[in-house]
């Protein structure tokens, strides 16, 4: 997320811009502001709180309402488009897990403009901080898919480590007045019992964690060298509407209401815990608001529950069965990823401390949840391909 003035020659009447150059209009799948795996939903909720506030992201991961790989689910959110007067600019790569459906709520806000480009693209990134005022930047952008990360490590690496430090680098050039960078739990590895704080030591398992902890370090670097406000976020799964269904919960909710069984990873015991896409767009204005620089703050929930937990409910939600025996008739269990977590146990005191809390209650947003994969399962190509085991 990038926020950018008034005066801005990209602005013009124009609500949908082209990127500045032909070569970051065709991009590579990168996200710009805002995670690859990101979602939509966060973004357009995000869009009010500030006079000035643009958005960049590729696609949608983990973060729910909050923001995803260009129409996902914390990318769509609508809070940020309405919270107040000024100008937003949101800034999107369209990545195979993007839709513009998921924007269509906000297409027509006048603080609102779609830029397409590519944060790899260390010109067109320098070109944007060149000629819009950028006030503020909430990078989303990233690879966020753990299973697509052990195929396609080096694309992870590239675009969550390489492209993550062109966007902070020319954000430092450009001098602004914070950069927040929006990271995962997963950096802290897994635990059974000990709970992670921000100061526990970083031990990713897997290709995805190990980049956005890389990441991480080279946005901290800034704060150390030449204190460049940054802020570091490190949240639990986001859930919510307008999340590519690759992700567990849009996956087995899609899965359900097109008759097949939800595929189970391994045993199914491992566990996650679950924040609401619209909680955690309201963590991410308190972080703008009152973090502060050089800081790091997770971002996480009591509530955790089994994927094979997940799925019994959602059966029962669905397929309105209490039935032990029916309700196994709706799960596949199929071979382990090459790691699976059993556990990301964090606490969020820090952010707690700044008088952000969860609000929605499961039972309210899974309902939600339910409810809009009913009616807008389509709104991505070819997305049935999201619902198999592994990636296609």
């Amino acid at each position: 997320m990038v926020s950018a003035g008034p005066h801005s020659p990209l602005m013009g009447g124009d609500k949908s811009a082209a990127a500045p150059s032909p070569e970051a209009a065709a991009g590579s799948s990168v996200n710009v502001s805002g995670e690859r795996a990101v979602s939509q939903n966060v973004v357009a909720e995000l869009l009010g709180a500030f006079q000035t506030i643009s958005f960049t992201e590729l696609g949608f991961a983990e973060l729910g309402d909050v923001g995803g790989r260009l129409g996902g689910t914390l990318g769509s959110s609508r809070r940020l488009c309405e919270a107040g007067p000024g100008d937003r600019r949101c800034w999107f790569h369209l990545d195979y897990c993007a839709s513009l459906k998921n924007l269509e709520t906000i297409s027509n806000k006048q603080n609102y403009k779609f830029i397409q480009g590519d944060i790899c693209d260390s010109h067109f990134v320098k070109l944007l901080f060149e000629t819009e005022k950028i006030d503020i930047v909430l990078h989303f952008a990233a690879q966020t898919h753990v299973d697509l990360s052990f195929v396609r490590a080096f694309e992870f690496t590239y675009v969550n480590v390489y492209g993550t430090h062109v966007l902070v680098s020319a954000a430092h050039e450009a001098r602004v007045e914070k950069f927040i960078y929006v990271s995962t739990d997963e950096v802290y590895g897994g635990s059974l019992d000990k709970e992670f704080d921000e100061s526990s030591p970083k031990q990713p398992t897997n290709p995805y964690a190990s980049s956005k902890a890389a990441a991480e370090c080279f946005v901290q670097s800034y704060w150390e060298r030449y204190k460049f406000p940054v802020v570091i976020t490190r949240s639990s799964n986001v859930y919510g509407p307008h999340q590519y269904p690759e992700k567990v919960i849009p996956k087995f909710i899609s899965l359900l209401q097109h008759n097949r069984k939800c595929c189970i990873h391994g045993s199914g015991l491992q566990t996650r815990n679950f924040l609401y896409a619209t909680d955690v767009v309201e963590a991410f204005l308190t972080v703008l608001k009152k973090g502060k620089p050089g800081e790091i703050y997770n971002i996480g929930t009591n509530f955790e529950m089994s994927v094979i937990q997940l799925a019994k409910e959602l059966i029962q939600l669905i397929k309105e069965t209490n039935s032990e025996s029916e309700m196994e008739n709706w799960v596949d269990y199929v071979n382990d990823r090459p790691t699976n977590d059993m556990r990301y146990p964090m606490k969020s005191e820090k952010i707690l401390g700044l008088g952000w809390r969860p609000k929605v209650p499961w039972k309210e947003g899974i309902k939600k949840t339910i409810e809009w994969y009913r009616e807008n399962f389509h709104n991505w190509k070819n997305v049935e391909k999201a619902l198999e085991p592994f990636p296609v």
